[in-house]
């Protein structure tokens, strides 16, 4: 197996598991860590979840704290989202983002759209990455190709992402009549 077909494998495959599945158990925190890695897709040790930013996520109000020393579902459901969506977006955006998402509805119901979302994108991309490779390993060329366009896209879609929370922050956060006045002079 080549890697872009391990790559399509795990687009396909590898997905934070269902609210029933995540643990019904407290961990503690090397546990949440080490829990994390299974949850998201990753290739290196570098992009993982550590502790100083389960301190910081926490500490800013991001994901709850802790109880006692130990995390549960809940910690678990917030530190996956914060995991996929830390790598395409600002901390204040997703602050933004889980707040809106979470704002009317259980924690395992906000998950569960967060992880329908998720299946759709990873979805597509393998599907992507099917139809460029045929199951071919590539040439370097082909392979440079391919990761333009992925960057294209993940730009395009980051494009698209941004002015969304820009809208949304708008509408929750709107500027004040004079603030606004004075940004036009």
């Amino acid at each position: 197996m080549n890697d872009l077909t391990d790559l399509q494998a795990r687009l396909r495959d590898q997905r934070p598991v269902d609210w029933d599945q995540l643990p019904d158990f407290s961990l503690y925190m090397d546990q949440v860590l080490s829990y994390m890695d299974r949850q998201v897709i990753r290739f290196n040790g570098d992009d993982g979840l550590t502790a100083a930013m389960v301190n910081n996520y926490t500490k800013s109000g991001l994901a709850p704290r802790a109880e006692g020393k130990k995390y549960g579902r809940e910690h678990l459901a917030y530190f996956t989202a914060i995991c996929v969506l830390k790598r395409v977006m600002s901390t204040r955006d997703m602050d933004l983002l889980i707040r809106e998402e979470l704002q009317d509805r259980p924690v395992q119901d906000g998950y569960a759209a967060f992880r329908q979302s998720l299946d759709k994108a990873l979805n597509i991309t393998a599907d992507e990455l099917a139809a460029r490779t045929g199951g071919q390993e590539l040439d370097d060329a082909a392979l440079a190709d391919a990761a333009i366009h992925f960057a294209l896209l993940s730009y395009a879609a980051g494009v698209a992402g941004s002015r969304c929370v820009a809208l949304l922050r708008e509408r929750k956060e709107p500027v004040s009549k004079g603030k606004k006045e004075k940004e036009r002079d």
